[in-house]
């Protein structure tokens, strides 16, 4: 069986796999032997495996420059920590993939670590992708935007930024400072006069002519200046612009002048940190207390503080400080360039492994550097520092939710806190795009990406019927869990379900599940009792038929309407999701061989597509980009 990636292009590797099946008893002695046979084909050569537990889903992911050697240490039982112990008790199998170095060995296994999420790895828990800025080349006027995903899009990428409100605040003071459009292509092409960016002097309105492109293509060459850490050179070249109107008595273009210069000096003294003359930089600083981690992270680019998040890792017990570094940064820049310098504040493990393996990520050299003293440590007590205090807060805040959660075990007669709660809610207007929503939601806050959306789908389900609504989503929600995870070991069974309304609905989904065979699965309806809309006055409906009421400041009923809203909130983004969507239907798509660009040529040229559908074939050879062959095809769709 070979093994390959989900990105192969990457590595340049010869690939082999060796699969062994054992006995599905958890004993270590089981495990031991898979590894044993495992080792029989095993040569000492770089490359990744992955322990496989009976089920074949994966326990471990790790990366070795001799796989022999390294799997070997795992039949030594004795001299392993009781969680590799664990692990090996659990092995049924082993994935064999080699590579050409270790340092390829590196960037797969955090590949597959990111696929594959395995509990005995640890883990980068951040369900956020970072956010970019995008100064984009593929059109004569470019556009300046925010970006998040992969970076298809021809133009120079900034970032990463810590969140999407910095970018923002970054933008607008951007678009003050260079007056870039932001507006898409075909709004841009259809403009006839400025729109409001123009009148409030956040744009140049090159789509009516007010600038050049030769003057548009210099405004974005000082906006790469400036991003790239050139913000003296544009500082300079204003204020020379400035004093020359000044002296030539255009006081009206002074005050334009001035007024990007106030933007420039907005954006540099927003900057929480100092780091001039650093140029593009990462800054890592570890916090560790009462076995919880986090990781403080700044971005520095061009000198400039971009932002900075923090980060708290998973599944770190008996693992040391050095190799969850690693770990960490070997994660994070999976999705992320990584910067030309990483100062981290201890050395992480594998440091030449992971230098290298940087290197060949961007085709050119990365430093990683532990400062000692001067202006860099100063930035590194920094990141310190407030890793501390992120590592304070997010433990005050988990101590504070373990006792909510306990207290709803009370309220609710559960075996104990729940881990995993599931919100459930539906979405539609009058029956039209109608989808069910679930959340979900434990110790640690919500589990994003967990969520999920159903789409309602069955011919039997009438639209507009909650309660038939309700049965669809819980029949494939539950079906799939049984097929998937008939021993609930896996940690996605609900200890707690919240149901988005009364007696009814909940009834609708005990329904579902006792025709299942489950019946220890704990529901709650959740109903806004008799004065609706009255937020304090939730009833909660049991399945033994009690109705509860808590007061109206009790922390446990600000957690549950906490849940119930953001699943109504991600049902109402999802259903909204789906309507704009259906809204950009039209009877074209269904036309063979007509493709995005022939339709848009369609719509702008006949205005609808009625007037399409009721076009002469005179008129459809006639539209722009459309040949006499096509014209043929779309004539004989609508009148054949």
């Amino acid at each position: 069986m070979v093994d390959s990636p989900s990105s192969p292009d990457r590595f340049n590797e010869e690939r082999a796999t060796y699969t062994v099946r054992g006995s599905d008893a958890p004993d270590i002695e089981a495990g031991v032997a898979a590894i044993r046979e495992t080792l029989r084909t095993l040569r000492a050569r770089p490359g990744v495996y992955r322990m496989l537990d009976a089920r074949g889903d994966v326990l471990y992911v790790g990366k070795a420059r001799a796989l022999r050697n390294r799997v070997n240490n795992y039949v030594q039982v004795e001299r392993l920590p009781r969680r590799l112990q664990r692990m090996v008790s659990q092995t049924r199998s082993m994935t064999i993939v080699t590579t050409q170095s270790e340092a390829e060995a590196l960037l797969l296994e955090a590949q597959l670590i990111k696929r594959f999420r395995p509990p005995y790895n640890v883990l980068l828990r951040d369900d956020k992708s970072f956010p970019f800025i995008l100064l984009r080349e593929d059109h004569a006027f470019g556009r300046i935007q925010l970006h998040r995903g992969a970076r298809k899009i021809k133009g120079q990428y900034y970032g990463p930024f810590a969140g999407a409100g910095q970018v923002r605040r970054t933008l607008n003071a951007l678009q003050k400072l260079f007056l870039l459009r932001s507006c898409t292509d075909s709004f841009f092409n259809n403009r006839s006069r400025p729109c409001l960016l123009y009148q409030i002097k956040r744009c140049s309105a090159p789509c009516v002519g007010r600038i050049s492109e030769a003057d548009y293509a210099e405004l974005m060459a000082d906006a790469r200046d400036f991003l790239g850490g050139k913000s003296t050179k544009v500082q300079a070249k204003l204020g020379d612009a400035m004093n020359a109107a000044a002296a030539a008595l255009d006081y009206e273009m002074a005050a334009v002048y001035r007024d990007r210069l106030k933007a420039l000096t907005f954006i540099q003294g927003s900057q929480a940190i100092n780091a001039e003359g650093l140029g593009d930089a990462d800054i890592f600083a570890m916090a560790s207390r009462n076995g919880g981690m986090c990781i403080q992270a700044f971005f520095i680019r061009g000198g400039q503080n971009w932002g900075h998040r923090s980060f708290f890792p998973v599944h770190t017990a008996e693992v040391g400080e050095d190799e969850v570094l690693a770990q960490f940064m070997a994660q994070f820049y999976e999705d992320v360039p990584p910067a030309k310098l990483i100062l981290t504040d201890r050395e992480p493990a594998d440091l030449l492994v992971l230098t290298e393996a940087f290197t060949q990520r961007i085709g050119r050299k990365v430093r990683i550097e532990t400062p000692q003293r001067g202006e860099r440590m100063k930035l590194i007590r920094q990141a310190q520092r407030n890793a501390v205090e992120a590592l304070e807060r997010r433990q005050a805040e988990s101590s504070a939710q373990g006792k909510i959660l306990a207290e709803i075990a009370d309220l609710f007669a559960l075996e104990g806190p729940p881990d995993r709660i599931e919100v459930y809610d539906n979405s539609h207007i009058q029956g039209t795009n109608a989808l069910g929503a679930m959340i979900v939601a434990g110790p640690e806050g919500f589990r994003k990406n967990a969520y999920r959306k159903f789409n309602i789908k069955r011919a039997e389900t009438v639209p507009g019927d909650d309660f038939g609504m309700m049965r669809e989503v819980f029949e494939r929600r539950f079906a799939r869990a049984q097929e998937e995870d008939p021993a609930r070991d896996s940690g996605e069974w609900p200890d707690l379900v919240l149901v988005d309304g009364g007696r009814g609905q909940l009834n609708a989904a005990r329904a579902v599940l006792e025709e299942m065979g489950v019946e220890d699965v704990p529901m709650v309806g959740v109903a806004k009792g008799p004065h609706h809309g009255r937020e304090g006055r939730e009833v909660f409906h049991l399945l033994d038929g009690r109705e509860i009421t808590l007061p109206v400041n009790h922390p446990v009923l600000f957690y549950l309407q906490r849940l119930r809203d953001e699943a109504h909130r991600f049902a109402i983004g999802a259903h909204r999701q789906k309507r704009s969507k259906a809204i950009t239907v039209s009877s074209l798509d269904e036309v063979p061989g007509i493709g995005p660009a022939r339709k848009r040529a369609l719509l702008m040229h006949f205005g609808t597509a009625g007037a399409v559908r009721n076009a002469s074939l005179d008129d459809l050879q006639r539209a722009p980009g459309i040949s006499s062959a096509v014209a043929q095809t779309v004539y004989d769709y609508f009148h054949g």
